[in-house]
């Protein structure tokens, strides 16, 4: 059976290493913060070129972290993209905000810079982006606008963690940028986690103060914050993981070109496009497919798994019902309407044989 993310052959791999790193927590009997967490913390500010790492409990609480960090209030309007995962969406109404749903480009399948700039009003505050699937969003248009408007930036790297832009590295675009240590995502632990990354030394102090019950003292409490740390053991799997990042990131390349060279030889298949200047790290390798139901026959009689990312729009979610009566401007976003009713996604990690999955396909197509 082909896994669609080999998180077994990477624990294999690594074994020895996972293994020290998690007995040394254990006999520490530091399991929540402490001398892993910290060090991990300095080793991704150190990666990305950040000035501030914090580690956090998840991706979506480093979204809603970021967002009380910039000091969101009821009835503030946030653009995000509308093809995408619900966590940016979700976290802007969970504080009372409003989620304004912008287009995407058709072939990088990135937040589009102009649909972003046709929906800012009055009311707006702010943007998250997302690196969907592994590649930065277009962020010289989009932080010209942020700066035109008066606009602060979440940058959302859940799916891109070491992905780069023009030799810039991924967290570093936003105001606050996120990333997520899901076990699925290209730097992932065994269990939920997440980081936030920031330059400004104020917001850095907001974040951890949130983070930690709104306290920098022991049981003084300057605000009402959340509970949101990352376990230790985590920590200890994430630095491991983190030493063999760039040589997998390498393997998720070199995978993507095989698949890249096989479908672009099929009509009526197109792989995402990657935009100039970027680097992916493939937390996905995507597919935009015309006759999306027959190439799903070819994959399920060739035994081979897949995953639909995603197959609605979020304006069209029943929990956003009411918002999107309010706007119909959401309903226009042909580009992320049609990407959902083409887009596939198949095996892939720096594990996956790929040779293999081809030459399944080429025995069913």
């Amino acid at each position: 059976m082909i896994p669609f993310i080999n998180v077994r052959a990477q624990r294999e791999a690594y074994k020895s290493e996972f293994l020290q790193a998690e007995q040394q927590v254990l006999d520490s009997g530091c399991f929540i913060g402490g001398p892993t967490v910290e060090t991990l913390e300095a080793e991704l500010a150190k990666y990305t070129g950040s000035a501030h790492a914090i580690t956090c409990g998840s991706g979506t609480d480093a979204l809603t972290i970021a967002l009380l960090a910039l000091g969101l209030e009821p009835g503030d309007e946030v653009i995000v993209p509308d093809f995408t995962f619900i966590a940016p969406a979700e976290c802007v109404v969970r504080l009372g905000g409003i989620p304004i749903f912008a287009d995407i480009d058709s072939e990088m399948l990135q937040i589009s810079a102009e649909s972003i700039e046709q929906r800012i009003t009055a009311k707006t505050k702010g943007i998250i982006t997302v690196n969907l699937f592994g590649q930065c969003a277009p962020y010289k248009k989009i932080r010209n606008i942020a700066k035109s408007h008066g606009l602060w930036l979440i940058e959302d790297s859940a799916q891109a963690f070491g992905a780069t832009q023009y030799g810039q590295n991924a967290c570093t675009f936003g105001d606050i940028s996120i990333t997520s240590f899901y076990p699925a995502k290209p730097l992932g632990c065994y269990g939920d986690g997440g980081a936030l990354f920031t330059q400004d030394d104020g917001l850095a102090q907001k974040i951890r103060l949130i983070a930690n019950h709104g306290s920098r003292t022991r049981y003084v409490h300057e605000i009402c914050g959340m509970n949101s740390r990352l376990d230790a053991i985590q920590a200890a799997v994430l630095r491991v993981k983190l030493r063999h990042l760039d040589d997998e990131l390498k393997k998720r390349q070199e995978n993507a070109r095989k698949y890249d060279e096989f479908f672009n030889a099929i009509q009526g298949i197109t792989p995402q496009k990657i935009a100039d200047g970027n680097t992916s790290t493939y937390a996905q390798y995507t597919l935009l497919v015309e006759d999306r139901p027959a190439f799903l026959k070819h994959l399920e009689n060739a035994g081979i798994p897949y995953c639909i990312h995603y197959p609605q729009p979020l304006h069209e979610q029943p929990c956003f019902k009411e918002l999107v009566q309010v706007r119909g401007s959401a309903a226009n976003n042909a580009s992320t309407i049609k990407a959902c009713k083409k887009v596939i996604s198949l095996p892939f990690c720096a594990f996956t044989n790929v040779e293999e999955i081809i030459a399944r396909l080429k025995k069913v197509m």
